[in-house]
């Protein structure tokens, strides 16, 4: 492995690292990466493989918490307080995914803000109208597919947050009053929530889906 290459890993690290705090920074954040040849899209594409590997986790993480969930209602004897506890750190682990899928959503959209805004900025650097047209053209392809992109995660993120109440109430509950009523109660619910997780599954699977379809396309026009 050359040094350069060493250099850019480790930048590549600094751009997961820094992304939440880019804030007023960005500009010299940017110049920095730019020196080491790393461009706007490049970061945006690491973001958004970030965003998917996020939502992958969180997507398990609701998975276990469901299961944690059911086997509390199927609870037919054991010790009953180590189920709940089971199913309270399963929760938490949700929840504490869910924050991280949020925040790597923002991050792309904070680079694809900034790629967007400097890319059209840069039209007007071209002589050449032929190549201004196409480059504006694809412009245009990229913010839609971005468009599309962006939709997909947003909705994932969003059905999260019923999920998460559900869980956190049913987990608040239990912790009041565990025993073998509550645990009835809640099991006639379980339908319910299982539908619901189906449902958050169904959409990350899908944003996911979308974003590997996003990052082969950018990374395909980068290498053509």
């Amino acid at each position: 492995m050359s040094r350069m290459t060493v250099i850019r890993a480790a930048l590549m690290g600094a751009t997961i690292l820094a992304a939440p705090a880019l804030g007023g920074c960005a500009s010299a954040y940017y110049s920095t990466m730019e020196q080491f040849g790393v461009e706007k899209r490049q970061i945006l594409v690491d973001r958004v493989v970030m965003a998917a590997e996020s939502q992958e986790e969180a997507k398990e993480e609701f998975a276990d918490a469901l299961e944690a969930f059911k086997a509390v209602v199927d609870f037919d004897g054991g010790e009953l307080e180590k189920t709940y506890d089971k199913l309270k750190g399963e929760y938490e682990d949700a929840d504490r995914e869910a924050d991280r899928v949020r925040t790597r959503v923002k991050d792309v959209q904070v680079v694809a803000k900034d790629l967007f805004k400097e890319w059209r900025k840069e039209l007007d650097q071209y002589e050449s109208a032929a190549l201004r047209r196409d480059s504006e053209d694809l412009l245009v392809r990229t913010e839609a597919r971005y468009g599309e992109l962006e939709a997909k995660m947003l909705a994932a993120s969003a059905s999260m947050e019923p999920v998460l109440k559900l869980f956190s109430e049913r987990v608040l509950y239990l912790k009041h009053n565990l025993n073998a009523r509550a645990i009835a109660a809640l099991g006639e619910e379980s339908a319910q929530i299982e539908d619901d997780v189906e449902k958050l599954i169904a959409n990350m699977e899908r944003s996911i889906a979308e974003a590997d379809a996003f990052i082969a396309e950018m990374k395909g026009e980068t290498t053509s």
